[in-house]
């Protein structure tokens, strides 16, 4: 006999009055994790460990505000009416890819200040970053966001899935796609290639580690995307959608065009940090 369980409290627990919610503990481990295995590299590849402390100092705090900035303008009819939750991160509402362009000023700009190679440092933090966008969306299904259409128990059943994932998806009494799932699982898997490939002596040129990362995420959000139900939208479009052909067509050709102009110039991702002191 099957248990019935309601919904899970998306709040952890409370400190001193302060709700601590799941998604920010979620959210939290896993810039953790990234950081750790990001040090880690940036030591193989000769880039000093306290940059990487110091880039997440600076491109954390950007990512967010650009990532609810980025949500709050496609939401924006619904934000001009409230406006006192713009800043309620901490109940969702976050956008990935406006993460992505925030830390990725931040990146450019710290790396040209330190003078370290800037598609170094990406191919550094693109496989731990996946990794973090995996375990990220875990805190979507702790807070009942980011699902897909509407299904049927018996088809949730078929995949297998755990219990306690299938009654979180009975949302609005009805059972959803589990879209943050399938995202988390491209992620991961995302994550296990480029960790498996990225020392393979000779296959990546420095900023392909990156480039690779960009192509693989951007091909499964388009699907992951087509079945949401809660896509930012313009002019009738999916967003996240389109901005995924733009990123996998613009990072295929960045990668043919640098291969073609700069074949003898490019060095190889494990060739490491070649401004370092000697």
């Amino acid at each position: 006999m099957n248990l019935i369980l309601g919904a899970l409290n998306p709040i952890a627990f409370n400190l001193g009055g302060i709700q601590v919610h799941w998604y920010g503990i979620i959210i939290a481990s896993a810039v953790v994790l990234a950081t750790i295995l990001a040090v880690q590299e940036a030591k193989r590849r000769r880039i000093d460990p306290d940059h990487i402390y110091d880039l997440i100092l600076w491109a954390l705090p950007a990512a967010i505000i650009a990532a609810r900035t980025y949500y709050v303008i496609f939401e924006w009819s619904y934000y001009q009416n409230h406006v006192d939750e713009i800043i309620r991160v901490w109940d969702g509402g976050i956008a990935i890819y406006g993460a992505l362009i925030g830390a990725g000023i931040v990146v450019y700009l710290f790396c040209r200040a330190k003078w370290i190679p800037v598609w170094l440092m990406l191919d550094i933090i693109a496989p731990v970053l996946i990794m973090a966008q995996g375990i990220g969306r875990w805190g979507n299904f702790m807070n009942q966001e980011a699902f897909g259409r509407v299904t049927s128990l018996s088809f949730l059943q078929s995949l297998h899935l755990p219990h306690f994932i299938i009654q979180q998806m009975l949302i609005d009494g009805a059972y959803r796609q589990p879209t943050f799932l399938y995202e988390s699982l491209w992620d991961i898997l995302g994550f296990i290639v480029l960790m498996s490939l990225r020392h393979q002596k000779n296959l990546f040129k420095q900023g392909e580690v990156f480039l690779s990362y960009v192509i693989w995420y951007a091909f499964g959000r388009f699907f992951v995307e087509g079945m949401r139900t809660d896509s930012l939208m313009l002019l009738g479009i999916r967003v996240s959608q389109w901005l995924s052909v733009i990123l996998f067509i613009g990072a295929i050709a960045i990668i043919v065009l640098r291969r073609k102009s700069m074949k003898e110039h490019l060095p190889n991702y494990l060739d490491s940090n070649q401004l370092a002191p000697k």
